[in-house]
Formats: C-alpha cells, sequence, structure tokens
C-alpha cells in the first residue's frame, strides 16, 4: 500500500510538530506501507533544523509543491523588530489581512499544494492522503484531492481545530471568525473517509464535524526511546529547570519566574530553549535574576534532547485558556517521558496532560493559575535535587510499549488499511 501524507512541517523544518511524521515514515514500512509525503518548497520557517533531513528514512519520496504565503515568523516577533512609525503601520495592516484567511494563513499554499499532489497521487499510484495539521488547511488540501481524484483520504487531527488554547475567545471578532471556521471545518471534513486524533477531546471534536458513520480513532503522540541512546544525566552544582519549546498564544513563562524570583535561591537556573515574545524577554530581564535566567533560542532537536537528559528537572506549560487547555496534550509531553527527567508541570491538574503525567508518576503537577502551589511545587523538586533525592522518571515495560512511537505507527496503520 502507498500513503501521500501531507504536512506543512517536514524537514527542514524544526521544531516539535515534525516528528510524527517523521516517525511515521520510518515505521509504517515495517506494517507494508511505503510513504510519499508533500511538502511546502520554501515555507521560510521560524525554526529550522537542516540535521533532521539526514532522518528522512532512504525509502521516503518527498515532494515539494512551491509555498507563496508569508514568513512563519510570528506576528509577534515581526513587530517588534520592525522599527519606524511608517513601516509598522504597514506591518500591522498586512498582518491584519492576514488574520482574515481561513481556515489559517498556510492556506496560501493550498492551491499548488493541490496541484502537485494530483500529479502525485496519479504518478505514483496513491492509494490513501494522510493529511496532519496544524495547519489547519492541510485538510484542506485532503478533501481538494479526495474530490479530485477520488482517493481515499484520513484527516490527522493533532490540535482542536475549533477550541485551540492560544487564541482569546472573549474578543466578538475571534468568536465571529470561529463560526466561519466551523463551517469550514464542516465542509472539509465532512469529505474524509476516517479521522485520526491525538486526544479523546479532539476525537470528539472531529466526529461532530465529520458525516455521521465517519470512523474516528484515537492516535496519540508517542514516546522516542531510541533518541536518548547515549545520553547522559549528571548532577551538578546548580539545580536546572529546562523549558523546551517556543512561546505563543496564552502560554506564559511569567508564573514560573514568579516562583523562581520568589524562592530566591542562587542555586536555582531557569533555562529556556525556544523563543520567547519580546514581552516577556524583557519582563523576564527586568525581575533580575541574573545567571539564574538563561534563554537561549531554538535549538537543534539532537542538540534540544541532549539539553533535556541534562537538565535535573523538564518545565511544562499548559494555560487553563478558559477550560480549552484540559484537552492539550502535545507531543513534549512524550518527549519529557522518553526522557525520563522528572517534570514540573504547571498545567490543569484535571486535564489530559495531568493525567497521563499523575499514571506515569513523572511530575509535580500545580495548577498554573495558583502561584503558591507553583511555588511549593518548585520548593519540592528543589528539595529533591539538594538531598540527593531527584531519582529518574525510569518508565516500566508496560508503559514504554503502550507509549512507543512503533505502537502509534502499528494503529495508524490499521487505520489506513481500513
Amino acid at each position: 500500500m502507498r500513503v501521500l501524507i501531507v504536512s506543512f512541517y517536514f524537514p527542514p523544518a524544526g521544531g516539535g510538530g515534525v516528528q510524527r511524521v517523521l516517525k511515521l515514515c520510518r515505521d509504517l514500512a515495517d506494517y507494508g506501507i511505503e510513504v510519499d509525503v508533500l511538502a511546502p518548497d520554501d515555507p521560510r520557517f521560524a525554526a529550522r533544523d537542516p540535521e533532521l533531513v539526514s532522518a528522512i528514512p532512504a525509502g521516503t519520496t518527498v515532494h515539494r509543491a512551491p509555498y507563496r504565503g508569508s514568513s512563519g515568523e510570528t506576528p509577534t516577533a515581526r513587530l517588534a523588530r520592525t522599527r519606524g512609525v511608517t513601516p509598522r503601520l504597514a506591518l500591522h495592516a498586512r498582518l491584519a489581512g492576514r488574520r482574515l484567511l481561513l481556515p489559517d494563513p498556510e492556506v496560501a499554499w493550498v492551491p499548488d499544494a493541490v496541484r502537485v499532489g494530483v500529479r502525485v497521487i496519479r504518478d505514483r499510484q496513491i492509494e490513501c492522503v494522510l493529511t496532519t495539521s496544524p495547519p489547519s488547511s492541510a485538510h484542506v488540501i485532503g478533501a481538494a484531492l479526495r474530490r479530485r481524484t477520488g482517493v481515499r483520504f484520513v484527516a490527522d487531527l493533532r490540535d482542536s481545530w475549533l477550541a485551540n488554547p492560544h487564541r482569546r475567545y472573549e474578543r466578538r471578532s475571534v468568536r465571529a471568525k470561529r463560526a466561519v471556521e466551523e463551517r469550514v471545518a464542516r465542509r472539509v471534513l465532512g469529505k474524509a473517509d476516517a479521522i485520526t486524533a491525538v486526544t479523546p477531546f479532539i476525537a470528539r471534536e472531529g466526529a461532530a464535524l465529520a458525516r455521521p458513520g465517519t470512523p474516528v480513532h484515537v492516535v496519540p503522540n508517542g514516546c522516542d526511546f531510541d533518541d536518548f541512546d547515549g545520553l547522559r544525566y549528571t548532577p551538578g552544582e546548580r539545580f536546572v529547570v529546562l523549558h523546551a519549546g517556543s512561546f505563543f498564544g496564552q502560554r506564559s513563562p511569567r508564573p514560573f519566574l514568579e516562583a523562581v524570583a520568589a524562592l530566591d535561591d542562587p542555586r536555582i537556573v531557569a533555562r529556556f530553549l525556544g523563543d520567547l515574545r519580546p514581552a516577556d524577554r524583557d519582563w523576564a530581564l527586568a525581575l533580575g535574576l541574573g545567571d539564574r535566567l538563561e534563554i537561549d533560542g531554538f535549538r537543534p532537536h539532537r542538540e534540544t534532547l541532549a539539553a533535556m537528559k541534562a537538565a535535573d528537572v523538564l518545565l511544562l506549560l499548559v494555560p487553563r485558556a478558559g477550560g480549552r487547555g484540559l484537552s492539550v496534550l502535545s507531543g513534549k509531553v512524550y518527549e519529557y517521558l522518553a526522557s525520563e527527567r522528572p517534570v514540573l508541570a504547571l498545567v490543569p491538574p484535571e486535564g489530559a496532560a495531568a493525567e497521563l503525567l499523575r499514571a506515569t508518576g513523572a511530575a509535580w503537577i500545580a495548577d498554573p493559575d495558583e502561584p503558591d502551589v507553583i511555588l511549593s511545587a518548585l520548593r519540592a523538586a528543589r528539595d529533591a535535587w539538594a538531598d540527593g533525592s531527584l531519582a529518574a522518571r525510569t518508565l516500566d515495560p508496560i508503559w514504554r510499549e503502550r507509549l512507543d512511537r512503533r505502537t502509534r505507527a502499528r494503529e495508524m496503520a490499521e487505520v489506513l488499511r481500513g
């Protein structure tokens, strides 16, 4: 069987969103499925990791469609580096137009992706198209390819389409856009022959948007234990809490950094691998933490994994976001679990991330909206490090099997063959 995976994020793009597709390319072959990938030619990714190109399996054929959209850099970052009143006004105008694009700004890629996709399906005798989001416009491509070629279409939802935890739905304009997005989502997912989702919440949302009777399967993200082979943890003289990943939407480092400042322990180091918003960076620097604060920016995947393994504790931040954060269970959670380092999780205690971390015994969990609880959790982690009881969070064999990427690939293969 030959499958075409449509993914906006694929090497040389970097970041956590690349890994699900990259590992499916590797592992689906074990189940008799050959993989082609359709990705943008040059989307000007904000996070680039050319080293990941060497991880693309030799048996995977990659097709590139032109991308004519804007830079992958966040609007906040673009505004921060734009100087002068006139250039900033012009940029504001362009960004306002960008926000009107549905279902997302990356929809600019759709026409060229569909054109190239039709050719690939016919030339390569593709039997099924698997589209993966974000961005949701990837599924627009899948629906168009289904309509034009008759090929089977599976939509893989890694984020909620309509309950984005980083959007401010209290704003009338955002709610109005969401209403239009829902109509788009119903039309697109109504063409899907099956839907996969990384959490039960997202699966339920997909089922409500699709045609009645459409098969919907939960295929979670997974752990890449092999990625940490050869990496070691050695305790140091300072207690390093590491956050891997960039900040956007309502995710904020401030509650954690306020706890670091309040604890006032010179042995604690807060290290960030990924971009902070300019306002958050300025605010963090103004705390006067000195060498207790390290902001290192984006790093290649292999370097990030080594930093995870070397850290004393890993920091996970999921905002409550009016309840929408309850369903968030990103690929980062699984990378943290694969590293087998303890996690300081500032997440909704009743949410999906907390449920998994609690079940695996991997974390101190604190409500992101309760400063006293955050401070107490940070103090407990620091004390465990100080008295030598900060042990690795080694998963038992049952959990390792359940969470392994190869298990996820087997589940996806069953969906595709079905």
